[in-house]
């Protein structure tokens, strides 16, 4: 669970790198509440298309609200890992505005945070994982 909240305490930090773990965890944590909050919202609203009713249930626009709202604070620590992680591979967060980029930006940046980073220090800072590892004659 430790994986799944640093972004949020890394809020705005876009400095640094972010290993996989960190990118992936904080993901997964991201769909699970999408799919919990969300779930019950759209469930609502196919039961009022199925009766032929209108958008008039609460757990709909209870459920829509929780989304809207997780997505605005997620957005910044969502954007500063996605940073990171580009760091960690020695590549500017710039990149990160490939996914713009009608049809295949969003999965070039899939693709790059599969991607495992550079090892030992590079010029973001101390590999993540092993931060104690200093080049000495570097």
């Amino acid at each position: 669970m430790e994986w799944m909240i640093m972004p949020y305490r890394r809020y705005a930090d876009f400095s640094g790198r972010s290993g996989r773990r960190e990118y992936w965890m904080f993901f997964l944590f991201y769909m699970i509440v999408c799919v919990v909050v969300g779930g019950p919202a759209i469930g609502a609203l196919m039961i009022a298309t199925a009766m032929h009713r209108g958008l008039d249930s609460p757990l709909l626009w209870v459920g829509l609200a929780v989304l809207t709202l997780f997505a605005v604070i997620s957005f910044i620590p969502y954007i500063a890992v996605h940073v990171r992680r580009f760091h960690d591979q020695d590549k500017s967060g710039w990149l990160l505005l490939l996914s713009f980029v009608p049809y295949v930006g969003s999965l070039i940046v899939l693709i790059f945070m599969m991607l495992e980073g550079t090892r030992g220090p590079n010029r973001f800072g101390p590999d993540p994982r092993d931060p104690y590892s200093v080049d000495v004659f570097g």
